[in-house]
């Protein structure tokens, strides 16, 4: 189960900003929080209930109940962007999930170019729903394939097939989906050299034009955690999982793609999530959902996790908010620095303090930072900088 949420200060009844405070212009985004799954696969930490831990029932009133809460929190704003995550969205009917998006429409009104994405496990959509959602106006779908190995599939414990991800990808394209993304994972215990190899040719095969891949992370509270513990499956290794990034950073740039953040490639930029550009460059966003966190001018807060508390909440007219926090600069400061680094278009050097300059000095000089890209006034990882991303992060934070 997820751990607890932050105290950080109360949230105002009414959902209420602090005054002056209002929406910026890097964007506008809404993330929609579904949080129900089929089964909890054993890596996982996030915020997900299966039908015996919550029901489904009066979510969807739940969801439009905060919606009407945000409108009177900040002035119109056209909508960017909008990402329905989980969990597996897609275990609602498409109808709901299309009347969500007509309410974030009528609420503050989408960009005539919005961008919008549904996340969805391989076995939880069909050729008759994803003509459903594209048709109620999503126009990109990020598939949790993660493997194309049954061995590595049944550690992690998914759910579907080895060949349903591509095949749902097929299905996706047939039914007019503008964006196409699949989920890799790698470093599972048991997961070969090979395995991987195939992971990244079924995915690239699969003619998609956005590839995600994460090393796995043990995360406590896990049944996989739990199995580690108990020597059941062993330890990812840091040696291995570098190996799986060289190789899937040479693979996928020999097939087309770029890497536009470190786990992220797409074949050019009109397939870049933009979603997931405004959390990186700044942006304001309003989670909607249980456990969901929003971003606006600086201030962000989170929601309740458990559904039902997130329902009772607003069924009695109050906001779902659990915590919040008003950023100092100095915090701005860092998140710009942790998350700027990571993008391929990099970090202005002029935004670092004398400190920070001198420990883009020192990146440089490791090889972990692009010389040109420093000579034109950028902090720009090379591929061993992207390996060791972190660690460029503790240098230019000193």
């Amino acid at each position: 189960m997820p751990g607890p949420l932050p105290d950080g200060e109360p949230v105002p009844s009414d959902g209420s900003l602090p005054a002056g405070v209002d929406v910026g212009g890097n964007g506008f985004g809404v993330y929609v929080h579904v949080p129900f799954c089929a089964s909890r696969c054993g890596y996982c930490d996030f915020n997900t209930y299966t039908a015996s831990e919550a029901s489904q029932e009066g979510y969807l009133d739940a969801i439009l109940a905060e919606l009407r809460l945000a409108d009177k929190a900040i002035e119109p704003r056209a909508v960017d962007t909008v990402f329905v995550g989980g969990g597996t969205p897609t275990l609602l009917a498409s109808d709901d999930l299309g009347r969500i998006l007509d309410e974030i429409d009528r609420t503050w009104g989408l960009a005539v170019d919005a961008e919008i994405t549904t996340e969805a496990n391989p076995e939880s959509v069909t050729p008759r729903s994803l003509q459903a959602l594209r048709k109620a106006g999503y126009t990109r779908i990020s598939l949790g394939m993660q493997s194309a190995a049954p061995n590595v599939l049944a550690v992690l414990e998914r759910r579907h097939t080895a060949g349903r991800a591509p095949q749902a990808a097929a299905e996706a394209r047939s039914a007019g989906f503008d964006h196409v993304n699949l989920d890799l994972i790698y470093g599972t215990p048991g997961e070969s050299e090979d395995d991987f190899a195939r992971s990244l040719d079924t995915a690239i095969a699969a003619g998609v034009d956005h590839i995600s891949a994460y090393a796995l992370i043990v995360e406590d509270g896990t049944r996989m955690a739990a199995r580690m513990r108990r020597g059941e499956l062993p330890y990812p290794e840091d040696d291995v999982a570098a190996d799986r990034y060289l190789a899937a950073d040479h693979k996928l740039r020999d097939s087309g793609f770029d890497w536009y953040e470190v786990s992220n490639w797409a074949t050019g930029p009109g397939a870049r999530c933009r979603h997931n550009l405004i959390y990186w460059t700044g942006g304001d966003w309003w989670g909607l959902g249980p456990g969901a966190h929003s971003h606006v001018g600086g201030v962000r807060w989170w929601n309740v996790k458990h559904p039902a508390a997130y329902a009772k909440r607003l069924a009695g007219g109050a906001s779902p908010g659990h915590g919040r926090e008003v950023l100092t600069s100095d915090d701005r400061h860092v998140e710009k620095v942790m998350l700027r680094v990571r993008l391929a278009s990099g970090l202005p050097l002029a935004a670092l303090d004398p400190a920070g300059r001198a420990g883009a000095a020192a990146a440089l000089a490791s090889g972990l930072l692009s010389d040109e890209a420093y000579r034109a006034g950028t902090v720009r990882l090379t591929l061993r900088g992207r390996l060791l991303a972190d660690a460029v992060v503790r240098d230019l934070l000193p």
